[in-house]
């Protein structure tokens, strides 16, 4: 018995890295899988269905259940079709993983509207039209119904969302946008029986090699013989699955980052500090009243992250 038996998921950006293995160990655990990819460069350009047709393929050879989707899920209509395929094929939609993602790093000075747009396009549009569509069909389900659907999505941010790193405006706004699209959406569809949570994944990928000096030197080397791969994208899946089940009912609106072995519990903005005056502040006060305070805190980097170990 796995833990999805019977259950049906929508895996985006499917064909390779991180997406193929929550692909591959959902399926392993009794799911039903379209596996969605356009197929495109990490800076999304160009188009192959190839790398998602192995994935279906692979699938069906242990003796799963999957279907292969092309659609762009920055294309509203698109994502549309990705339910639909599901539907078509299964039946049914329980589970969505929104995983596909693009890459333009830049300077801000030296950034595109393009690369501005797509990036946010890919990201936040996607991961909005997709949840979306999904929304519209657990809240109808649960109309006819009158039962929980007991729905899941499965959102994916990024440390450079939630803690900052140069060259990735675009992307990290979109990152720390889903985190908060995530928190807010659950809010929305929990009385529907369904939820929303958000994980940080900390792996070897495309956008983590080829698109990002910064961790390519760290993450392009691989382990010793016997030794533990903390950067392998197969360490992501487990939280997924988890999170995908019925465990994990009670979960909601939840940030983790993972990686290696570990996971974090994220918290989202939260006071560390406060003063307080009389009536309004006079600034030059305030600012003074402010400095303690200020001096309390630690804001982490993503550099901590790889200093503390996975």
């Amino acid at each position: 018995m796995g833990l999805l038996d019977g259950r049906v998921a929508l895996v985006t950006g499917a064909g390779r890295g991180i997406g193929r293995e929550e692909a591959l160990l959902l399926a392993m655990h009794g799911a039903k899988l379209v596996v969605n990819d356009l197929g495109g460069g990490f800076d999304g350009s160009g188009k192959d269905i190839g790398p998602a047709a192995e994935v279906t393929a692979e699938i069906k050879k242990m003796g799963g259940e999957a279907v292969t989707n092309g659609d762009s899920v920055s294309d509203f209509k698109g994502a549309k079709r990705m339910l639909e395929c599901a539907l078509d094929n299964f039946k049914s939609l329980d589970i969505v993983v929104n995983n596909a993602g693009i890459l333009r790093d830049r300077m801000l000075f030296n950034m595109s509207e393009d690369d501005w747009d797509a990036v946010l396009a890919v990201h936040l549009k996607g991961t909005f039209a997709v949840t979306r569509h999904a929304a519209e069909y657990w809240r109808n389900k649960n109309k006819e119904t009158g039962k929980p659907v007991n729905g899941r999505v499965i959102n994916t941010s990024s440390d450079s969302g939630l803690l900052g790193n140069a060259s990735q405006s675009n992307y990290g706004a979109a990152k720390a946008a889903i985190a908060a699209f995530s928190g807010i959406v659950d809010q929305e569809l929990r009385k529907y029986g369904v939820t929303v949570n958000t994980i940080a994944p900390v792996a070897r990928t495309r956008l983590t090699v080829d698109a990002t000096p910064a961790t390519a030197t760290l993450m392009a080397k691989k382990p010793g013989p016997g030794e533990f791969d903390v950067f392998d994208p197969g360490n992501i899946a487990p939280l997924v699955v988890w999170l995908a089940s019925d465990e994990a009912k009670d979960v909601h609106g939840q940030v983790f980052r993972v990686g290696g072995r570990s996971v974090w519990v994220m918290q989202s903005w939260h006071s560390v500090g406060r003063v307080k005056g009389e009536g309004r502040w006079d600034p030059a006060a305030l600012g003074k009243a402010l400095q303690p305070e200020l001096a309390k805190v630690k804001k982490e980097t993503m550099n901590d992250v790889f200093s503390s170990g996975l």
